[in-house]
């Protein structure tokens, strides 16, 4: 069995959450040393221009195993996980945001089944929420959508409160806005023993949400990009190929039914007209382009496919405390 520096990682994603990062890593060092957990906790600064960083770089020398990471700009909290996650030394992973709506009660509990229930990931569910019905209705509809189409049955997709296996973690390709995503991300990654549990939801004691209306929309567009990207990621001509195939087809369709009535006028000793008088014409010359398109389409997706092998990279500034 690997040795782990630590028994936890805290990833901490945060954007302009001064007030509450003092009291949240307090609480954390309570809760941890009371149930003997080695821990760190990795503070990921997306661009803050509010005095988060200097609040960090003081709390390191406080607490020893505080690291922080700092991006130039905001990249976003996908960005932020993504770099916590490759930072991370603990045998367990959890996610956690900075502005004290997520207890770290819930620590020795989200330990607990990953160690002793055997779970590759456990994500949080917020069954009573202290947000507005303008909220809890479309996170709702989002997470209904969400489970329909991933497959996956689990209340709350977008609590950022989980725990993951360190495996798990450093195992998924959390980009663009897909941190909505990760159990799907992880079970499209072969890590399919996902779990659930029931974490207190607490009012937010500092600032404002830095999440608006819109977000739903893009969460919705994202599930549908990503529930496309898990069937024919690897294999995109089978999805192109295939409406492709049945454009050509439709082609082949149109062009016989526009011979039959020829040959049909003909036979009745009418005038056949002109080719571009058919509407059947246009709809065979119309399918036939679209099923071109789809399989030059498709043929370029599996070159690039066999050929994307870059990394994301992130404008980072400063670190405190790196592990390298």
């Amino acid at each position: 069995m690997t040795k782990h520096p630590f028994d936890v990682s805290l990833v901490i994603p945060l954007f302009n959450e001064a007030e509450s990062l003092s009291e949240l890593t307090a609480w954390i060092d309570r809760v941890c040393k009371a149930e003997s957990l080695s821990y760190e906790v990795l503070f990921i600064n997306d661009g803050s221009t509010d005095a988060s960083w200097e609040i960090i770089a003081g709390l390191a020398k406080t607490f020893p195993t505080v690291r922080g990471t700092r991006f130039r700009r905001n990249h976003g909290k996908s960005a932020a996980l993504h770099v916590g996650f490759q930072q991370a030394q603990g045998e367990i992973v959890i996610t956690m945001d900075a502005d004290l709506q997520d207890s770290p009660e819930e620590i020795p509990g989200l330990v607990k089944g990953i160690r002793e229930d055997g779970y590759d990931l456990i994500s949080g569910w917020k069954k009573k929420r202290y947000d507005p019905l303008s909220k809890t209705l479309p996170t709702k509809l989002f997470n209904w959508a969400a489970r329909k189409m991933s497959g996956i049955y689990l209340h709350d997709f977008n609590c950022g409160l989980k725990a993951y296996r360190l495996e798990v973690a450093q195992a998924v390709e959390v980009q663009g806005e897909m941190h909505r995503y990760v159990p799907v991300l992880a079970k499209m990654a072969g890590y399919s023993k996902i779990g659930e549990q029931v974490v207190q939801h607490q009012a937010r004691k500092y600032g404002s949400t830095k999440f608006g209306m819109n977000r739903f929309v893009n969460g919705l567009l994202d599930l549908v990009t990503l529930s496309m990207v898990s069937r024919f990621q690897r294999r995109p001509m089978h999805f192109f190929g295939t409406w492709g195939v049945m454009m050509f087809l439709a082609s082949g369709l149109a062009l016989a039914t526009m011979g039959g009535l020829k040959l049909y006028r003909l036979a009745q000793g009418m005038r056949p007209g002109l080719v571009t008088e058919d509407p059947w014409f246009f709809i065979f010359l119309t399918t036939m382009i679209l099923g071109t398109q789809l399989f030059v389409t498709g043929l370029l997706a599996e070159l690039m496919v066999r050929q994307s092998s870059k990394k994301v990279k992130y404008s980072i500034g400063e670190h405190i405390n790196s592990a390298s």
